[in-house]
């Protein structure tokens, strides 16, 4: 019989984001400041060990997180993988009641939310590679919807 406990809460916060786009700058500098005033952060570069399965080992971040910061930019939803975490963040708070704070990094909320821009070019690639009728295309648009739709900060310069 499987068990029914709810995982353990390990980490204050949980970063998302596309690494490409911001890991060297405003993620550094986020997350130096998130730890300076002692608050306990995933971030995947920091947090993955070699050999982990990737996808499994954020998923249980997220789960095992009180709040997730979603950092949308120009490339997010380029990412695969970024998008399964959106996904998975989208559903810990519907579940879980996982606190959902989304920055919106040099892009509107309305091309996340609406699929324009970058985020229409990158699903298009996805509904060319999944078909566009696919699961976990219209799960990511979903999910994109959803979360654009949430408060939050909208950052164009620094």
């Amino acid at each position: 019989m499987a068990s029914s406990s709810k995982p353990e809460k390990i980490y204050d916060v949980f970063l998302s984001f596309r690494g490409v786009d911001l890991r060297n700058n405003f993620i550094s500098h986020l997350y130096q400041a998130l730890h300076r005033i002692g608050i306990y952060t995933f971030r995947d570069s920091e947090e993955l060990k070699k050999g982990d399965q990737i996808s499994l080992v954020l998923m249980k971040a997220i789960e095992e997180s009180y709040i997730a910061i979603i950092v949308f930019s120009v490339n997010y939803a380029s990412s695969r993988w970024c998008l399964e975490e959106l996904v998975k963040i989208i559903e810990c708070k519907e579940q879980k009641n996982l606190i959902v704070l989304p920055v919106f990094y040099k892009v509107d909320p309305r091309e996340v939310r609406g699929g324009r821009k970058s985020y229409q070019r990158a699903l298009a690639k996805h509904e060319s590679k999944f078909g566009k009728d696919s699961k976990e295309v219209k799960r990511w648009k979903e999910a994109l919807f959803y979360a654009g739709n949430l408060s939050g900060w909208h950052l164009n310069d620094g």
